[in-house]
């Protein structure tokens, strides 16, 4: 299997982070920190060569945005960059990536009171449709 280079590391993590961010933001109406919390251990079970990348957290500059938008402007790109580069390197990893985000992103979601907010369900929406984009 080829390695990521660094610059494709800090791309996964700003992806897979940066999703879990995203889901965080839109849960501000609930609790973001237990929103935050339930994604970031999700990530942190990933196996493989995801689960090497993703056990490090990228640095706090990656993801300090002063809005939702700008931070969503960043991650989704990255989420649909990533899936391209790891179908490149290896289709497995590509497949791992994938349901790690959609299980940190379910785990997320799920961190709320009941059903998910509207404005949960809808960020969750966009974090599959960017990795299903590439």
């Amino acid at each position: 299997m080829n390695t990521l280079n660094e610059q494709d590391q800090i791309t996964l993590r700003i992806a897979a982070w940066g999703a879990v961010s995203l889901m965080s933001a839109a849960g501000i109406a609930g609790s973001a920190h237990k929103v935050a919390t339930h994604g970031a251990l999700a990530l942190s079970a990933a196996t493989g060569q995801v689960g090497h990348v993703l056990a490090k957290a990228p640095k706090s500059k990656d993801l300090k945005y002063k809005t939702v938008a700008e931070l969503a402007d960043r991650v989704l790109p990255a989420l649909s960059d990533s899936m391209s580069l790891l179908k490149a390197h290896n289709p497995a990893e590509a497949d791992n990536f994938r349901s790690t985000v959609i299980v940190a992103v379910d785990a997320a979601a799920g961190a709320s009171n009941g059903q998910p907010s509207p404005a949960l369900t809808e960020m969750a929406r966009k974090i599959t449709a960017a990795l299903d984009l590439a």
